[in-house]
């Protein structure tokens, strides 16, 4: 068991719409000072983890800890520690953007203004605009000015970047890691797989309601395959190919994956054939996000069959 303090403490977590159950014991736990992503598809039970614990929904049993508190009997005092954008964001159609960072700041204690002043000009918001004036993205930026200008323990961002673009996610990606060198914890729920990875020290996905993986990337990666590309003088007989998986070729270039601890063997392999050019990636968190989905959809109604926690 960790002994580093945790910030949020999820077991057995169940919940249920109706006879639609959407969280089927989860685990979870994130400890203080981390990123720590958060991922899998509509449907899998992101949000409705996200809104328990924010005290919004009541869970139906198991354990949940936010800061050291029950977030459904301590919400008020929690909403003070923590900070939260979510991907849809709705302003005040009169308010300016400028009062909206105010009165959410307020709701948190304060904002640190020279703080909020930097953000505004970093995210390039023009905080004299009305809610109703603003796009989709621009009502993103007001959230997470509003969140990062806060001196808070918590951010939990459930797709913040949603409407940014490619620009403004570069300075997001920024400010969340000048938010950890401060010590703020942060959860981060995002269909961008690339952010995730930039940023996250650890992370869960989850599916059916369940964490399927949990780890560093690093201890993800070390289950999923590296793809490799490469030109070769002659092609390799049947017997090295089957060293390989996704196998194509199309001439003298061989384009296929290998499982992560067989690299070493297969480059070996590949060596008495003619290396001209070679080209060797590990997996990316998108691919290993799909590998495990496929290996889960594989193993759905196996007899014993389990999910690797």
């Amino acid at each position: 068991m960790s002994t580093t303090e945790a910030v949020i403490e999820v077991e057995g977590l169940t919940k249920s719409y109706g006879r639609f159950p959407a969280l089927r014991g989860l685990d979870l736990r994130v400890e203080r000072g981390e990123v720590y992503g958060f991922l899998g598809p509509n449907g899998a039970g992101k949000s409705t983890t996200i809104r328990v614990l924010l005290g919004l929904l009541k869970a139906d049993s198991g354990t949940v800890r936010l800061l050291g508190r029950d977030p459904w009997r301590d919400v008020v005092e929690l909403h003070r520690r923590l900070a939260y954008v979510p991907g849809e964001v709705s302003l005040w159609p009169g308010m300016t953007g400028g009062e909206a960072i105010d009165l959410l700041g307020s709701l948190r204690g304060g904002l640190d203004e020279p703080r909020r002043a930097e953000l505004v000009e970093r995210f390039e918001l023009d905080p004299t605009k009305r809610g109703r004036q603003y796009s989709k993205g621009n009502k993103q930026k007001v959230a997470i000015v509003a969140a990062l200008a806060s001196d808070v323990e918590l951010l939990v961002l459930d797709e913040p970047t949603s409407g940014l673009d490619p620009l403004m996610e570069n300075v997001f990606q920024e400010v969340i890691g000048e938010a950890k060198q401060r010590g703020t914890t942060v959860l981060l729920s995002s269909h961008i797989l690339a952010e995730v990875e930039t940023l996250a020290d650890r992370l869960s996905i989850i599916r059916d309601g369940r964490i399927a993986r949990t780890g560093t990337l690093a201890q993800l990666r070390g289950h999923a395959r590296t793809s490799i590309h490469a030109l070769l003088d002659r092609v390799p007989d049947q017997r090295v190919l089957a060293l390989f998986h996704d196998v194509h070729l199309d001439g003298n270039h061989l384009s296929a994956a290998v499982d992560a601890t067989h690299v070493g063997a297969a480059m070996s392999a590949l060596a008495p054939y003619g290396l001209a050019s070679l080209t060797v990636a590990p997996p990316s968190l998108e691919s290993l996000f799909l590998q495990m989905y496929e290996e889960e959809a594989g193993m759905t109604g196996q007899a014993g069959a389990g999910i690797t926690r």
